[in-house]
């Protein structure tokens, strides 16, 4: 089964995600900002998939994309974006992990069959 973190501040984004995706299976762990994001990735097992906000306090989803990239551990690790702020394709063009991009608000169905793709055989 496909382990999902999704970072984001707003706890009803994160609810939204959590309850759609574990109804399709996967288990979802949650993180408010990159920080906590980076934190919980300290902790084995890694997730399959992060689904990352873009403007959160602390550290926003392009540092912590960064960081993950930087990082040998997690530099493989997929990331789908999921913001409210536009096309910002741009930034991530040096992050090859970074699978997908959401526009919020984001229709559920698309998410979940990108989630399903991008974590098959998890």
């Amino acid at each position: 089964m496909a382990r999902l973190l999704v970072v984001d501040d707003e706890p009803s984004v994160g609810l939204l995600m959590r309850v759609g995706r574990e109804k399709a299976g996967p288990t979802v762990a949650e993180a408010h900002n990159g920080a906590e994001a980076l934190a919980a990735l300290g902790v084995d097992p890694l997730p399959d998939l992060v689904l990352l906000d873009i403007m959160m306090p602390v550290m926003d989803g392009v540092q912590t994309a960064k960081r993950l990239s930087e990082d040998p551990r997690t530099a493989a690790l997929p990331i789908l974006v999921v913001t409210a702020k536009g096309d910002l394709r741009h930034l991530f063009d040096s992050m090859p992990a970074v699978a997908g991009f959401f526009p919020k608000p984001f229709d559920p169905q698309t998410l979940r069959e990108t989630v399903a793709r991008v974590t098959a055989g998890k």
